[in-house]
């Protein structure tokens, strides 16, 4: 199978080296910084191929140059609409295109909300979510509208297996937590995965991958039909419509302000 190494990137970002252990050619996802990806492909004594950007933005994107100029020939994945954005693209995805590197195969979902252009890649019951869906939370509506971001978040990733296994951008998983604790106070699950993950980021260990069945008892963001969560929200916000992608509306704004 497939190996994932999480590298950890400027301040809170997660890269990922992707290794086929059958050729040994490596992918990395996300790579926002040369140096600590060159030194752990370095260190695994891989060949790196292949770069799969999941959207534009510079914390997602800055080690793509220097990277090309290091491994002379590398692919870029990205979506097509990041065509100009994302430096060094070689390769135009859209919904549903399949990619590879070495011996594995992966398939895309294009999840517009966080960037118009914002993909998730599958490995099998692996996906590389970058900044739209997180633990506990999702990533701001920067460029699309919130139906766009509810309909990626609970349609195009929720419908995944609950097995999957999330491995997301950013080490927000805490604080991510913390505020949906604010919206359902007596969700024990949201209390105890708060817990752990205090425990595990005690110990110097973070806090992805995690499991899509987990997100759907904790993360507010997939959980906007459930009345609790619901009953909540029109407490903070009485005249809020009871729909999903209303009730969504209401927290992604709380969670700005949070």
């Amino acid at each position: 199978p497939m190996k994932v190494i999480p590298i950890p990137c400027l301040n809170d970002n997660f890269a990922y080296l992707l290794i086929c252990p059958e050729t040994n050619e490596a992918a990395v996802v996300d790579p926002s910084e040369y140096e600590p990806v060159f030194k752990e492909v370095q260190k695994r004594k891989v060949t790196l191929t292949t770069i799969f950007n999941t959207h534009h933005h510079w914390d997602h994107v800055g080690g793509n140059d220097e990277l090309s100029r290091h491994f002379p020939g590398i692919k870029i994945h990205a979506h097509i609409s990041d065509r100009d954005r994302v430096p060094g693209q070689t390769d135009f995805l859209e919904d549903g295109d399949f990619v590879q590197f070495g011996n594995q195969k992966g398939s895309i979902l294009h999840n517009p909300g966080h960037t118009s252009g914002a993909i998730t890649y599958l490995f099998g019951n692996m996906a590389f979510t970058g900044d739209t869906l997180f633990s506990g939370g999702c990533g701001r509506v920067f460029e699309g509208t919130m139906e766009q971001m509810h309909h990626s978040l609970n349609v195009k990733i929720g419908k995944l297996p609950d097995d999957t296994q999330l491995y997301f951008g950013h080490e927000y998983t805490e604080n991510n937590l913390r505020f949906a604790q604010t919206l359902e106070p007596k969700n024990e699950d949201i209390q105890s995965q708060l817990t752990q993950i205090r425990k595990v980021r005690s110990e110097g260990k973070w806090s992805t991958p995690s499991l899509l069945s987990s997100e759907r008892k904790i993360n507010p963001f997939l959980r906007c039909h459930d009345q609790a969560l619901q009953k909540h929200v029109i407490q903070k916000q009485p005249d809020t419509n009871l729909d999903p992608v209303s009730i969504f509306t209401v927290i992604r704004k709380l969670k700005d302000q949070f």
